[in-house]
């Protein structure tokens, strides 16, 4: 039996790739040169998961993981921050957004949804710049209005009104247990697919 590589290996790799005697390519990438790809893998994991096979979810899992070393990687060299802040950050933040678990806060649904929106605000470094459906689904999930209720609201003018409606939708779908992105993705190759058979 081969030995498996360990996560120390994979942060050692990482480094390798990005030194002077490493590959020009991955040393010459930037935080903003990386953008397009944190993406990319973020939806190929998503399809991943839409097609139910597990090795290729493993495989784009590790895709997307060699994002978050890269960026960390880039981070330490200009000692910014290092994969064991990242991972540190993240162990405090899910013992900070859990007290329901690691502390004795209620542990009803409701109660373990406004401690986590209330520790988010606090934690909020920035103002986060949101795909659109994202940031309508996250608005919807915070509304008391029903999808009907979206529906029905007197809007200024046609072009409000149009996006209202898609509003609601959204929300329908959202609160449906139906996530609108993916759901306007399967959409959307559903058709494409009818536009090659034409």
């Amino acid at each position: 039996m081969t030995d498996r590589s360990t996560f120390p290996d994979l942060v050692a790799l990482i480094a390798k790739l990005r030194a002077p005697d490493g590959c020009p390519w991955d040393g010459a990438q930037t935080h903003a040169s990386l953008r397009p790809y944190v993406l990319e893998e973020a939806h190929e994991v998503i399809e991943a998961i839409d097609q139910g096979d597990p090795g290729a979810l493993a495989d784009e899992l590790g895709d997307l993981l060699l994002q978050v070393l890269l960026h960390s990687q880039i981070a330490s060299e200009s000692h910014e921050f290092t994969i064991d802040d990242v991972i540190d950050g993240l162990a405090s933040k899910l013992v900070r957004r859990h007290p329901h678990v690691f502390a004795d806060a209620p542990s009803d649904i409701d109660s373990i949804r406004r401690t986590w929106d209330e520790v988010k605000k606090q934690e909020r470094h920035a103002k986060v710049r949101l795909p659109i459906i994202l940031a309508a689904r996250k608005l919807v999930d915070h509304l008391s209005s029903s999808p009907d209720d979206i529906e029905r609201t007197e809007y200024p003018n046609e072009e409000t009104h149009a996006g209202g409606m898609i509003l609601a939708a959204i929300a329908r779908a959202w609160k449906g247990g139906i996530d609108p992105e993916i759901a306007l993705h399967k959409a959307l190759c559903l058709f494409s697919q009818d536009e090659v058979k034409d």
